[in-house]
């Protein structure tokens, strides 16, 4: 990995711009800069031929200034501390902005979960449990399910927490099934989160959702679900990617027969009516909504300039570097920046502890309503603020929940 695209350089210099603009006290700014706590561990893990493999994990609890941290815990081949960081970084950020009382965090383990069985994901998933238990807790660190992790795995982490305490503590890890604590409405909240914040920024510019067309880089369990969800408000979704490639089809792809097809092949490639092309072309098609839901750094300096969408929505976690982000404002888009329009898993995680901590548990409608106002609230709190300082919608997002997080630590007298 590049300094370039380092994605913590990158979330410090997203933050170093903001605290430029904010005026930030020289030493909050180089508090708010690094990571509170960090630990790194090591798990011991039985393999199905009776071998020992040594996997290595991480958690970093950025910033608990506004309450516990939040934030998930990602199985991936290529995780690295300093994704993680950045991870944690914006997770306190997301959660300023829209304004619930956690700070964030975030965890990872390298691994392969393509190449293991259930039982070895199990024992892992508890190892990492096992290893981290004294480090979380639901008045503490609130993990949850992110890349390659799932409710199952969350199950069988907040199983292997409540043997370790003695007692069910369902509180301490959200993303569950339903029979154990889980949320209504947690499913798809990410990606009803993003759907939120698309159908503000199309009234800001005049675009009709029914027809709008749509291309999204991605089509895990966020991509799938916007597809869904933008298919049903009337939008034409002409083109989805995954790791091995895209498909396009001007007509509008039928999002259940692209699920279906991935789940046979493994792949969207192939799909019958669609023609194929390359994540790269996805990214330059002309269209209403452009949807990175994929990793970190795909619209970057050396490629920004080839977006001709009118609005770039950010469901996936850092999709564009800082030098992209210069690239188009100049170019006009209309940037939904990442922490803010993915915040609706990290909204319904948090109502989901909520519910668990005083046993009372709200309808899918209920959550998805109080989902609703948190997010639309912060869309405005973010272009009120962008447009009041004259600056991209990013930097205004940052302008708004770094406020917040300085004001917490200036009130609890840290600086």
């Amino acid at each position: 990995m590049t300094e370039q695209l380092n994605p913590f350089h990158l979330a410090q210099a997203q933050l170093d711009k903001a605290a430029e603009k904010l005026n930030l006290d020289p030493q909050m700014h180089s508090f708010l800069r690094e990571p509170m706590r960090e630990l790194w561990v090591s798990i011991p893990v039985k393999m199905d031929d009776g071998s020992t493999k040594i996997f290595k994990g991480f958690r970093v609890q950025y910033n608990d200034a506004r309450g516990p941290t939040k934030g998930g815990i990602r199985f991936h081949p290529e995780e690295t501390i300093d994704t993680v960081r950045a991870l944690a970084a914006w997770m306190t950020w997301k959660c300023a902005v829209v304004d619930i009382p956690y700070g964030g965090s975030k965890g990872g383990i390298i691994c392969n979960t393509k190449e293991m069985s259930q039982g070895e994901i199990e024992r892992l998933s508890r190892g990492y449990i096992d290893q981290i238990c004294n480090f979380i807790g639901p008045e503490k660190d609130i993990p949850a399910p992110d890349v390659y992790t799932n409710p199952q795995i969350m199950a069988w982490m907040m199983d292997e927490y409540s043997k370790i305490k003695g007692y069910n503590v369902p509180g301490v890890i959200t993303g569950k099934p339903i029979p154990l604590g889980g949320s209504l409405g947690r499913g798809d909240a990410t990606a009803m989160g993003v759907v939120y914040t698309i159908r503000e920024a199309a009234k800001i510019m005049n675009i009709d959702l029914n027809d709008a067309t749509v291309a999204i880089q991605g089509y895990g369990n966020a991509g799938y679900n916007l597809s869904r969800l933008l298919t049903n408000e009337g939008c034409r979704v002409i083109a989805v990617s995954d790791s091995k490639g895209g498909i396009l089809n001007k007509d509008g792809l039928n999002y259940q027969a692209v699920k279906e097809h991935k789940g046979k092949t493994g792949s969207v490639i192939g799909f019958r009516q669609s023609e194929q092309i390359t994540n790269e072309e996805l990214l330059s098609l002309e269209c209403d909504f452009l949807i990175p839901a994929a990793l970190e750094n795909q619209i970057i300096g050396r490629n920004a300039d080839i977006i001709n969408a009118k609005v770039v929505a950010e469901a996936a976690n850092g999709p564009v570097t800082l030098e992209a982000d210069e690239i188009l404002s100049n170019k006009g888009v209309f940037q939904i920046p990442d922490f803010l329009c993915n915040a609706g898993g990290v909204t319904v995680s948090y109502f989901e502890w909520v519910q668990n901590n005083y046993g009372y548990y709200w309808t899918e409608e209920e959550v998805y309503e109080k989902l609703d106002k948190k997010m639309t609230k912060a869309f405005y709190d973010v272009y009120g603020m962008s447009e009041k300082e004259g600056v991209n919608n990013r930097t205004a997002a940052y302008m708004v929940a770094v406020n917040r997080v300085a004001e917490a630590v200036k009130l609890r007298g840290w600086i």
